[in-house]
Parts: structure tokens; C-alpha cells; sequence
């Protein structure tokens, strides 16, 4: 498969677009979709539309909100964690094929630049949490950190919401799971290597390709393989647990790369892995499908007819069990690799937990448990 990515010339409804016309550079998405909440609202759903009020590239806004509550029970039963907490609301990175666009309607805005655009702060957080591990009747139970959006994305260099969070997990000894794409985590390593050592901290590092061209386009504003590598050995070598997740994997796109990003993950240090199969519910499915097209014309009908194959004639798959992994041959298929080259290198091999019996709160002087 040829990895030379033609980002000199757009393919949107049949018509050629030179770069930059419609194309805003350091983005995912291109438009706003229409939010199903707002029925009066004004969206650009095609991109050869012109609207004057098209804010187009403007920068990034950080919405500063005093939330009500920050940990969250997850019902979802097949995405590995029972509670979850974010300090930011819709994500900097731009990942275009990121679930947690769709959330950002509830919240008033589009799942498209909005999400992007207009991070919510949610500058509680630390409080709330308190608050929440103070509360009696917490059962220890490991939280995520980055259930829904990064907490390491840039609102993190100002905010340092996710710091003052860990800070307070360690003081509890409550345990943590982190995911992240940003090598803002490395700032945090002296509280993540103090957990580590009390097993109440475990990181993940998300890697869905090499190829740079790629990248920048799939995922703008994240950080680059090799710098994700790098959080990966340095962090390892601090005593920290970490893991890669290669998601979503996308047919005819990325998902040849699996035995790359698990073998130099494994040699960086890291001893599990995890992995999605791209699913494209709600407005995503509009916004990858502008995507696909105006950045691989080549190869997009392809690749969207391998994404409805895998569930079952459509893109926008729901069920449980099913959604994350997808079904058919071509899902048949990574699911095989994974399990291949995850045995090749060792992966997953031990058992393992993070520890939930050192939890205290402040003042007492005896464990719960």
C-alpha cells in the first residue's frame, strides 16, 4: 500500500479544491455540524457551501464552567473501566474520527470545529474530586482519567487540572488509568514514578501510525509516534506500567501498521496493549466521510466500504460487543493480528491489577479494607 498521501489536491462531491481554499490547516474537522439538540441552528454541512458567518479558523477557546460533578459511572460494558473522569470538555487534538465529538452536542455546540475550538474547562475539578473521595460511601474502585477527551491535551499547560487531580489521587492512594496521545504527560513524571511505586497508577499511550503525513492529518494536534515512544521509555523506566492503544484501527488507511506499533511499543517498554476497530456513529460519520474524501480521493470509496462491511452494511454501529471490534473478514482479520503479534512480543502476559487496598482518606489512620 502506497503511504504517499496526496494533500495537494481535494476531491469534495466530484469537484477538485486546491489546497486551501476550503481546507483549514490544524484541524480535524472542516465544518460544524448541525446539533440534533439545536433545531435552529445554523450549520455548513457541505463544503463547497459559503456562508459569511463560517467563523473559519479562529483560535481556540477555553471555556472556563464550574461543574457539578467530575467522576462518572460508566455503563458502557465493553470499554474496559467502571468509572471515568475529564477535566476538559470536547479536545485541541482533532482527531476526526474521535467518539467523543458526538458528547459535545450535549453540551450546546457541534461535534465538528466546535469540539475542536471550544474546550470547556471545567475548572472545579480538583475540588469536586475531593469531594467525591470524601464521600463514605466510595468503594475504591480504579477511575479513568481520559474516559471521553485528553486530559493532557494544551488546555493542560494552563490549567494543570490533571496535576492537581493526580496530586489528590495520591494523597488517597486512589487509584488511576490514564490514557493520552500528548507528551505533556512526562511533566507530570515525579507524581506518576510516586505512584507507581504503590501500584495505584497505570498508563496508556495511544499510537495509530508512523506515517507522519498521516498523522498530521488524521490527528493534527497530537504529538508525534516517535515523541509517544519516548513518554513510553521514559515513563517505563520511572517504574510506571504503561501500555499502547492502537485505535481505531481504519482498513486501507492505518491498519497495516498493527506489528510496527506493538513491536517498538514493546521495546520502549511497554507490556500492554489494547485496540478499537473505526466506528463512525452520530455526526462523525458526516465529518470522516469530508475528511476521507477530500484527503484520499484514491482510496476512499474503498476504505468506506471496508468500515460498512465490518458493521454489518453500515458505519454507525451501536451494539455492544460489536461496535469496538467490529465483525466479517476484515475485522476477522486485526483481530487475528492482534492476537498474533501480541503472543510474538509478550503482550498482556501478566496478571495484573492496580492495588485498591492502600485507599485513605485524609486523617484516618487505619486502611478501609
Amino acid at each position: 500500500m502506497s503511504e504517499n498521501l496526496r494533500q495537494d489536491h481535494f476531491k469534495v462531491s466530484g469537484k477538485e479544491k486546491k489546497e486551501g481554499d476550503h481546507y483549514l490547516p490544524g484541524r480535524g474537522a472542516q465544518f460544524n455540524t448541525r446539533n440534533r439538540f439545536n433545531k435552529e441552528e445554523m450549520t455548513r454541512e457541505h463544503a463547497e457551501a459559503v456562508d459569511d458567518w463560517e467563523a473559519g479558523n479562529s483560535p481556540t477557546q477555553y471555556l472556563e464552567q464550574e461543574a457539578k460533578t467530575i467522576v462518572n459511572k460508566v455503563d458502557s460494558p465493553d470499554v474496559g473501566m467502571m468509572y471515568s473522569m475529564n477535566p476538559y470538555a470536547g479536545c485541541e487534538h482533532g482527531c476526526i474520527y474521535c467518539y467523543a465529538r458526538n458528547v459535545h452536542e450535549y453540551w450546546g455546540y457541534s461535534a465538528g470545529l466546535d469540539f475542536e475550538k471550544k474546550i470547556i474547562v471545567k475548572k472545579n475539578a480538583p475540588q469536586l474530586l475531593r469531594k467525591f473521595l470524601m464521600n463514605p460511601k466510595w468503594n475504591c474502585i480504579p477511575i479513568m482519567l481520559s474516559g471521553n477527551t485528553d486530559c493532557y491535551q494544551p488546555a493542560e499547560q494552563i490549567y494543570r487540572l490533571t496535576r492537581h487531580m493526580l496530586e489528590i489521587c495520591n494523597e488517597f492512594n486512589q487509584p488511576v488509568g490514564i490514557l493520552t496521545k500528548n507528551s505533556w504527560i512526562l511533566k507530570d513524571k515525579d507524581i506518576l514514578q510516586e505512584m507507581a511505586r504503590k501500584n495505584i497508577v497505570s498508563a496508556m499511550v495511544s499510537i495509530t501510525s508512523f506515517n507522519e503525513d498521516l498523522r498530521r492529518l488524521m490527528e493534527p494536534r497530537t504529538t508525534t509516534a516517535r515523541q509517544k515512544l519516548k513518554v513510553i521509555k521514559e515513563l517505563s523506566a520511572s517504574g510506571v506500567r504503561m501500555g499502547v492503544m492502537m485505535g481505531p484501527m481504519i482498513p486501507g488507511l492505518n491498519d497495516h501498521e498493527m506489528q510496527r506499533i506493538m513491536k517498538e511499543a514493546r521495546d520502549n517498554g511497554a507490556t500492554f496493549t489494547a485496540y478499537t476497530f473505526i466506528r463512525l456513529n452520530g455526526s462523525v460519520k458526516l465529518l470522516f466521510h469530508d475528511w476521507i474524501y477530500k484527503n484520499f480521493p484514491d482510496r476512499a470509496d474503498k476504505v468506506w466500504h471496508m468500515v460498512e462491511q465490518s458493521h454489518d452494511g453500515k458505519v454507525n454501529d451501536s451494539r455492544w460487543g460489536v461496535r469496538m471490534r467490529g465483525e466479517g473478514n476484515i475485522a476477522q482479520i486485526i483481530s487475528q493480528q492482534y492476537k498474533k503479534y501480541g503472543n510474538l512480543y509478550g503482550m498482556n502476559a501478566e496478571e495484573w491489577e492496580l492495588d485498591t487496598t492502600q485507599f485513605m482518606r485524609p486523617g484516618q489512620q487505619t486502611s478501609l479494607f
